[in-house]
Parts: C-alpha cells; sequence; structure tokens
C-alpha cells in the first residue's frame, strides 16, 4: 500500500494546520479533561487523513471483453439513460457512489484511447443524488477500446469533493485498470454503456476499483 501523490501535498497541510491546532488546546485547555478528548480527535483526524490517500497494490487481471469497476464503492444508479453530453443517444448509465472512507484513485473500465476529455463546472449536490450527475461539477472521459466500442467515465463531485483530478489527455492509451484520475473526498463516477452490455452487478453491491466485473461486452 502506497500514499496518493495528492496526499502527498495535503497531508503535510493538513498536518499542520492540527499541529497548531494542538498547540492551541494545550496552551488554553490543558487543565481541563476536556483537552485529552480533543487530543485523541486530533489524532484520529490525523490518521483519517492518512488513510483516506492510501492506494493498495492490485493485480489487474485484464479482459477486452470486461468492464471493470472504474472506482472503490457502492452501486447506486442501474438504468437506461439518454446520455446528453457526448453519445446523444440511449445507454445503460451505472453509478458507483465513493464515500469519504473508500479508495478515491479512479481507474480506467476499460483499455484503450482516450478520446474525449471535457471538465465541467457546476453544483455540489450530494453524490448520491440523482440530479448530481447532470448538475454538479464533473469531468467525463471517453475509452474507445480497439473493436470501436466507446466507454464514457464520469467523475462527479459531490457535496465534500472540491478536486477533480483527471490524469489524461485526449489521444493518450491506458491500459485496462490503469489509473486515469482521483476525486477529492467523497463522490461518484458514472459509467455510459452500449444498450444491449450484460451487466453483472445489482444495487447496493459493493465495488473494487479495477477488480470487480461491472459488465460484458
Amino acid at each position: 500500500m502506497t500514499i496518493h501523490k495528492e496526499g502527498k501535498l495535503i497531508i503535510p497541510i493538513a498536518f499542520f494546520f492540527l499541529a497548531v491546532l494542538d498547540a492551541i488546546i494545550y496552551f488554553l485547555l490543558k487543565q481541563f479533561i476536556v483537552f485529552y478528548f480533543l487530543m485523541a480527535a486530533s489524532l484520529v483526524m490525523a490518521g483519517l487523513v492518512v488513510y483516506f490517500f492510501r492506494i493498495p497494490n492490485r493485480k489487474i487481471d485484464r479482459n477486452e471483453s470486461h468492464i471493470l469497476a472504474p472506482a472503490d464503492g457502492t452501486i447506486v444508479v442501474i438504468k437506461e439513460v439518454f446520455e446528453k453530453e457526448y453519445f446523444k443517444d440511449n445507454r445503460i448509465q451505472v453509478s458507483i457512489f465513493m464515500s469519504p472512507l473508500n479508495i478515491h484513485q479512479n481507474r480506467a473500465p476499460v483499455g484503450g484511447e482516450v478520446i474525449y476529455i471535457n471538465h465541467i463546472r457546476g453544483a455540489y449536490y450530494p453524490a448520491f443524488v440523482e440530479k448530481s450527475s447532470n448538475l454538479n461539477e464533473r469531468c467525463s472521459t471517453v475509452f474507445r477500446i480497439k473493436n470501436g466500442t466507446e466507454i464514457l467515465s464520469r467523475q462527479i463531485a459531490g457535496t465534500v469533493a472540491r478536486r477533480i483530478c483527471t490524469y489524461v489527455n485526449p489521444g493518450d492509451m491506458i491500459e485496462q485498470g490503469n489509473e486515469y484520475g482521483f476525486i477529492r473526498f467523497g463522490s461518484r463516477v458514472d459509467l455510459f454503456l452500449p444498450i444491449g452490455t450484460k451487466i453483472n452487478v445489482e444495487l447496493d453491491d459493493k465495488t473494487v476499483g479495477g477488480k470487480t466485473i461491472i459488465a460484458t461486452l
């Protein structure tokens, strides 16, 4: 397990502010019993910051017929929708909600060429709310596999998440399961799949990024 590069910037900043807060608590409250509770809470907070940016080492079983989960989380939507941003036709939407305790690395659901990226500013509704897919800040990335099939993966910010990171550009080639982005701090990822795709998950299923087989082409 390693610490994600996003954490290497945030963790020192968070620790600095926690240290300043601890110093204030020490000088103002050290004679009160609440001091010990506050210091314990500070340690827990420091641990959670590090825990959030953890990245496990995972072996990816690549298969051109499989669409892998782009994120750890819980399946909250499976339905046919009209995808109006890129495809402009009906697609099967599969949405994964990522809680603040989930790993927030995003992985390519398929291998191939990145052909489209569009980062849209927007609102910050809770990520588990259906309208967040169209109204929240989001970044859509389309992957084209070598048989021409295109899969759209949309990173969506939530109430707490305020930064969507995408590390690929149009024209890049990426292997299935490799990292393509990261979201801070708790959000959701929507997949838009061709009609007729066999869905292998159900609502409320837990997913593991790069491991869970969401669907079969």
